[in-house]
């Protein structure tokens, strides 16, 4: 495994994977955020409640200084948080009115896991390569 991932970080440029996994974690966390605000909204019915809102968005919120400072080590972490968000959409969607929306949680969740553990990787790589 470790010799692909070298060969395919040599065939691509690690730049280009770099950039590319990035888009990945902006596009995949953002619409995660705006899901889960939406869930907030959603669980308060006809009395705003901003309990629930802070349940569902403070875990991602929290790591908003590390994806906007690029640091590899914050988007480890974030990618581990991914998983709670991973393992709640899989519950939802066991529920029966809830399908579609566990499912989309899920996949989304498992989306940010994947580009945050990519860029983890390649940014981690790219900042000890000689310049």
């Amino acid at each position: 495994m470790r010799q692909w991932l070298e060969r395919f970080e040599q065939r691509h440029g690690i730049d280009l994977l770099t950039l590319r996994a990035r888009q990945w974690v902006l596009t995949s966390f953002g619409l995660l955020l705006v899901m889960m605000l939406l869930r907030g909204f959603m669980v308060q019915g006809d009395v705003f409640n901003w309990r629930p809102m802070i349940a569902f968005v403070l875990p991602l919120v929290l790591f908003l200084p590390s994806i906007l400072g690029k640091r590899p080590r914050g988007h480890a972490w974030l990618a581990f948080v991914s998983l709670l968000y991973f393992s709640q959409g899989v519950m939802v969607a066991t529920l029966p009115t809830q399908v579609m929306r566990g499912v989309a949680e899920a996949l989304l969740s498992l989306a940010l896991f994947t580009g945050c553990m990519a860029y983890a990787r390649f940014r981690s790589r790219q900042l000890r390569a000689p310049q």
